[in-house]
């Protein structure tokens, strides 16, 4: 079983079990006031694992399994099956921590301030696949064909500009942001010689289906 799989499993758990107990997701998600004070730093981890709702909850599963068994697979090329699959949980967790650790700064004086989801890791692991096959058509909400590398710079560029204009919105644009800059940042350092491949790959652009 892949590791994308067992993850995926986990986070569904954990999400419906939390659906069931307020407590249980009061204690798990990210909420940098508390951790700040009570130096609950597990949440930055924990928060992962937990979603809004079910909608919220299959978006992410869904999108975290398409491009995960990918980059899972091209980890495992690049490193072998053992090292392949140390890299992509590191890969994951990296980001999602990351990405929280971010918010956390940004935050922890501000308590009104929760989020959840594994929104940021997800992010992380669509950088990372971008690396690797940057003109793979993507279908932009689920039905406008775009390629993989454009649709990565427009999420940025959205996420970046939606972090700024964040006043009262429940979504963690910041996390995602920096969540996807840690995947490709991370994917870059364990294996440096990806750098002139993937710009190799930008300068030839496929656009064939």
């Amino acid at each position: 079983m892949s590791i994308t799989i067992i993850l995926c499993i986990l986070i569904g758990l954990v999400s419906y079990q939390s659906f069931q107990n307020g407590d249980l997701r009061f204690k798990l998600l990210h909420y940098p006031f508390q951790e700040h004070r009570h130096k609950e730093y597990y949440r930055w981890l924990t928060a992962c694992f937990v979603h809004g709702d079910y909608t919220h909850l299959f978006i992410n599963l869904f999108v975290f399994y398409q491009f995960g068994e990918s980059v899972e697979a091209r980890f495992d090329l690049e490193f072998g099956t053992t090292m392949g699959r140390v890299y992509y949980i590191l890969l994951f967790v990296g980001s999602g921590v990351f990405a929280n650790l971010i918010t956390y700064l940004d935050n922890k004086d501000n308590q009104q301030f929760r989020s959840v989801g594994a929104s940021g890791a997800v992010s992380g692991i669509l950088l990372a696949f971008v690396i690797f096959a940057p003109w793979n058509w993507l279908l932009l909400f689920f039905i406008i064909p775009i390629p993989a590398f454009i649709a990565a710079v427009l999420y940025m560029v959205y996420s970046s500009y939606a972090a700024n204009k964040q006043h009262g919105s429940h979504i963690d644009h910041k996390a995602h942001f920096w969540g996807a800059v840690f995947g490709f940042g991370f994917t870059m350092i364990i294996q440096p010689s990806l750098f002139s491949k993937f710009i190799a790959m930008l300068l030839q652009p496929d656009f064939s289906f």
